[in-house]
């Protein structure tokens, strides 16, 4: 049986931008995770399919094979379809391109276990999990029938604890082996309600009565989906002691404090015989400001330059909090906060400029746009994916909307519908 090994890698997570070419110990985190493909037996291929360029190239210069993938997939399993149709193959394994510290050794478990037992569709593999990580919505859990096969994955605590001493509790681990046939059959399945309300789409395959066999392995290395996690990946492997972050997560974040040119604008300035008259700003980042503000999230302009387009744009989106010509930005955002009752880290603040040092340096999220000057992007905790003036702030305003369990308000009409007639662009 030929089996490829796919491992997808998309550039633009909310939670941690340019997570595959995150360094971890000196390399790029796709290499780590190709690797250990690399080791794992009788396989034919190992692939990896990205939506980004950047990927290619990185993955290219280590010696591994890539290829580019639609960026327009809302899955990693709508990816490997795509991979589907490019390289032949009669197993396909979905190795989730965050997961650096697999062990080859689960994987050839997952292959041989799918591969010998013909009645197996699916495979993936669980392990044995705590009460407490049980309890976090983050942690997918799965219950199993006698022989392994899943009934039903959950952000949910399954089984609900009424005999706290008989529970157990499975943690699923991200990664699957798909017979070829499944994969042909995937994109007639339509997501049902079950895979749109826990955000799984394994659920689909259930919900169309495919078969999907567990694996128990021994518990695994922790995956990289944030900041913190990759903080954890990084002391581990290089032999480091961990010390869980005091500093927060997105979900903390309560005041959001913007630069205004090469952030809001895309740097450029335009003037005419009496001065500056036009800057151009971008629409999204608009909504961007005002979905925060109407989620209880306070956004705030520090700005070095001042002007009456910048006033006025900062009017129009009912900005309350604002401050221009300010010559020492940390003074200027220590301010706001005190204002404010917030802490360090609870404020993110978004810059792209040396002028922006010193205000990353007492915001506990300092975040740089994708175009921002290399030694800025050093200093930042959260490196983003667009461009000052193109979308930049609205993918901060996202990630954090989504960290804090408030997607709803830009990803559907039901949730928008709430503040929308109160929202500025």
């Amino acid at each position: 049986m030929r089996t490829v090994i796919v491992i997808p890698a998309r550039y633009g997570s909310s939670r941690l931008p340019g997570k595959p070419l995150a360094d971890i110990a000196g390399k790029p985190m796709i290499q780590h995770v190709y690797e250990r493909a690399m080791c794992v037996p009788n396989v034919e291929k190992v692939v990896v399919a990205t939506d980004d360029q950047r990927v290619v190239d990185v993955v290219n210069s280590f010696g591994g094979f890539a290829l580019m993938t639609s960026a327009h997939h809302p899955s990693g399993t709508d990816r490997l379809v795509e991979i589907m149709a490019k390289v032949p193959g009669d197993l396909y394994v979905n190795l989730q391109g965050d997961e650096p510290l697999i062990r080859p050794s689960d994987i050839e478990l997952l292959i041989q276990g799918t591969a010998h037992d013909n009645s197996v569709q699916v495979g993936t593999l669980c392990h044995e999990i705590c009460l407490d990580e049980a309890q976090s919505s983050s942690t997918v859990k799965v219950v199993v029938r006698g022989n392994g096969d899943a009934l039903y994955f959950s952000r949910s605590l399954i089984p609900f604890p009424r005999q706290a001493a008989d529970a157990k509790y499975l943690k699923h681990i991200g990664i699957y082996a798909y017979r070829k046939e499944v994969l042909q059959n995937y994109g007639k399945l339509i997501p049902p309600m079950l895979e749109k309300s826990e955000m799984l789409e394994q659920l689909r395959l259930m919900h169309a009565g495919i078969r999907i066999r567990t694996f128990t392995v021994a518990p695994t290395g922790p995956g990289v989906d944030t900041p913190e996690c990759l903080q954890r990946v990084r002391a581990i492997m290089s032999g480091q002691d961990y010390s869980p972050s005091t500093e927060g997560t997105l979900a903390d974040i309560r005041l959001v404090i913007t630069d205004v040119d090469g952030v809001l604008t895309d740097g450029g300035l335009i003037y005419d015989e009496n001065g500056e008259s036009q800057k151009r700003f971008h629409v999204r980042d608009g909504l961007g400001i005002r979905m925060l503000e109407e989620c209880g999230i306070r956004v705030a302009v520090v700005s070095g330059r001042d002007s009456a387009v910048l006033r006025k744009r900062v009017s129009d989106l009912g900005i309350g909090l604002h401050a221009y010509g300010v010559k020492d930005k940390a003074a200027a955002c220590k301010a706001m906060m005190l204002k404010l009752g917030v802490t360090s880290n609870q404020t993110a603040c978004i810059g792209d400029d040396s002028i922006d040092l010193p205000a990353f340096s007492v915001c506990g999220w300092p975040c740089a746009v994708s175009d921002a000057e290399v030694y800025v992007r050093k200093a930042a905790r959260i490196c983003l994916t667009r461009r000052g003036g193109d979308g930049a702030f609205r993918e901060l305003a996202d990630a954090i909307l989504q960290a804090q369990g408030k997607a709803e308000i830009f990803s559907s009409a039901h949730g928008y519908s709430h503040v929308m007639n109160r929202m500025t662009q």
